[in-house]
């Protein structure tokens, strides 16, 4: 999982044409407007070339981050939104160090990707470090029954109480979700979403 490889990926299929393209990324909406407001901070992980960042700016939203291995992918959304009042990070999520905290944290393209025990538990320590007590955290992977590979690589797959288990200490569940993604060629992804506050 290099940054060579998704950019690679991007320039060869183009960011309307990966499996998990939304034009409207609706459980990933309704969940963050549930629990902030527009002055809210959001860090959106794996968000790439993703709309999720174009939705909330329309809401009024002017404190979004915007994390991702691939520079292409970022510099698509970037071009495509303009010059909105967003932070734009190159970083692999199991490096970055962010200096500030955020209210919702919200993933639904990288923590599945995370397939070794270490990265997971590095991975959820770093949520403990990023989200203030009270802030709310939106995770998907893909679920139990969702596709083993994602992209050529293999991902892990959960069920809603596994990734709720895996989140560990300081998180209160308040919602779990599953969704059945139709993907750009025309087939189903099966996902399972987790929100939880920070404890």
């Amino acid at each position: 999982m290099t940054a060579e490889y998704w950019d690679g990926r991007y320039s060869d299929i183009g960011d309307t044409n990966v499996s998990w393209f939304q034009p409207t990324p609706e459980n990933s909406l309704m969940l963050i407007e549930r629990v902030s407001e527009p002055t809210a901070g959001v860090a959106d992980i794996g968000g790439g070339a993703g709309r999720l960042v174009d939705h909330l700016l329309e809401r009024g939203y002017h404190d979004v981050t915007v994390v991702d291995l691939s520079q292409q992918a970022l510099n698509t959304a970037r071009d495509r939104v303009g010059q909105a009042p967003v932070h734009w990070v190159v970083s692999d999520i199991r490096d970055w160090q962010p200096d500030r905290t955020f209210d919702v944290w919200h993933d639904r393209a990288a923590y599945h990707f995370l397939t070794d025990p270490d990265d997971q538990r590095r991975y959820w320590a770093q949520v403990r470090e990023s989200v203030p007590v009270g802030g709310h955290v939106i995770v998907a992977t893909f679920a139990e029954d969702g596709p083993e590979m994602c992209s050529g690589l293999p991902v892990h797959r959960y069920s809603a109480q596994g990734l709720a288990a895996a989140m560990g200490e300081g998180f209160t569940v308040l919602e779990t979700l599953r969704e059945e993604h139709a993907t750009p060629a025309g087939g189903t992804q099966s996902f399972v979403w987790v929100l939880a506050q920070r404890t």
